[in-house]
């Protein structure tokens, strides 16, 4: 958890990806997931707690992933299909290898449509 929330706040990010041994996304978490874990903590919010909190306990379903090759029109539609910022990038291996995002779509979508 610490890490969690180390990663969402110093980088400004409204969610990460969680990656196994491997380097392929086993889920995501969003700041909001972090929000509602520590609401229901009911006992102690000093930051020891969070120390003994494994990430995978706030993934609760795998993450929506596009290849390489996959078209950036048809990562937009899932983007839009799933209500998301991001889609996870993976390469052959299922290796995480980055993300398109919101920002992505708005540099490179006009180059497509004009």
């Amino acid at each position: 958890m610490v890490e969690v929330i180390e990663s969402l706040t110093g980088n400004n990010w409204d969610h990460l990806f969680v990656i196994n041994s491997e380097g392929a996304p086993q889920g995501r978490i969003h700041a909001v997931d972090v929000l509602k874990i520590i609401a229901r903590k009911t006992v102690n919010r000093e930051i020891a707690w969070m120390h003994g909190i494994p990430a995978q306990q706030l993934v609760n379903q795998p993450p929506i992933t596009v290849t390489e090759s996959t078209p950036l029109l048809k990562a937009g539609a899932l983007m839009i299909a799933h209500d998301l910022n991001q889609v996870a990038v993976v390469d052959r291996k299922g290796v995480l290898v980055g993300v398109v995002g919101h920002n992505t779509m708005a540099r490179k979508m006009p180059k497509f449509i004009l």
